[in-house]
């Protein structure tokens, strides 16, 4: 039976909470709804996670990984689950599990109206300066993007894969995933979740990742939309 949907999951320097993220996703496999594989992208860690992952896959047919030869930034990573993915819906979490997978269920019933469906963390468990800089960059994206998002960074979203396909790569993309389906027409939608503190791990953001470089980012998107390029083929001979 072919996959009826796939769980990308980003992955940098994640070592100490690795053995956690694949019980929790082999947990969530035994449940779906839909038959579902795992592609585990590591985005050139330099610590043991490279090596946990290929040991993790090596006899298990719904895990499948990609490994970076260099960090190349969590958009790379999307983009290059993106183009891996078969199935016709994918979706995305964190490996930093502050997100839970079985929470996918919470989004799913909702793809075949809606070409993207994200996560909204209701009860952040983060700092107060984290829960400040993530407030204040989702209301500047907001102002440029005009996408109604109040929580664009939530790491856990699900995303119709022929839509997913057509996103060009750029730096910063996950900022920006509910955009770009707005740019090609499709609708989104956003859902209640609940949020979990970081057991394991440290973060890879602070203020600069999380306000000044996703500001930069803004103007990139407006020039971006005011450039992109839509067409429908009617017809091959």
């Amino acid at each position: 039976m072919a996959y009826q949907f796939t769980i990308l999951v980003p992955i940098f320097n994640e070592e100490d909470g690795m053995e956690r993220l694949f019980s929790k996703l082999s947990e969530y496999l035994e449940v779906a709804s839909r038959k579902t594989n795992v592609i585990l992208i590591d985005d050139g860690s330099s610590d043991n996670s490279r090596t946990l992952i290929k040991n993790y896959c090596k006899d298990k047919d719904d895990f499948q990984y990609i490994l970076f030869k260099n960090n190349s930034g969590k958009g790379a990573a999307l983009k290059a689950g993106f183009e891996a993915t078969t199935a016709p819906v994918l979706g995305y979490i964190d490996a930093d599990l502050q997100t839970y997978p079985e929470d996918f269920e919470l989004l799913l019933p909702y793809i075949e109206e809606f070409q993207l469906v994200t996560g909204r963390r209701v009860t952040r468990q983060d700092s107060i300066i984290k829960r400040f800089s993530s407030r204040f960059g989702n209301g500047v994206r907001r102002i440029f993007t005009k996408d109604e998002m109040n929580d664009t960074g939530c790491p856990l979203k699900i995303i119709r894969t022929d839509y997913a396909k057509k996103i060009p790569l750029f730096a910063g993309l996950q900022r920006f995933l509910p955009a770009m389906i707005l740019l090609q027409d499709g609708k989104i939608k956003e859902i209640p979740i609940n949020h979990y503190p970081r057991i394991a791990g440290e973060s890879k953001y602070g203020f600069s990742n999380r306000f000044i470089g996703p500001l930069m980012d803004c103007f990139a998107y407006v020039w971006m939309k005011k450039t992109y390029i839509k067409y429908e083929i009617s017809e091959k001979g």
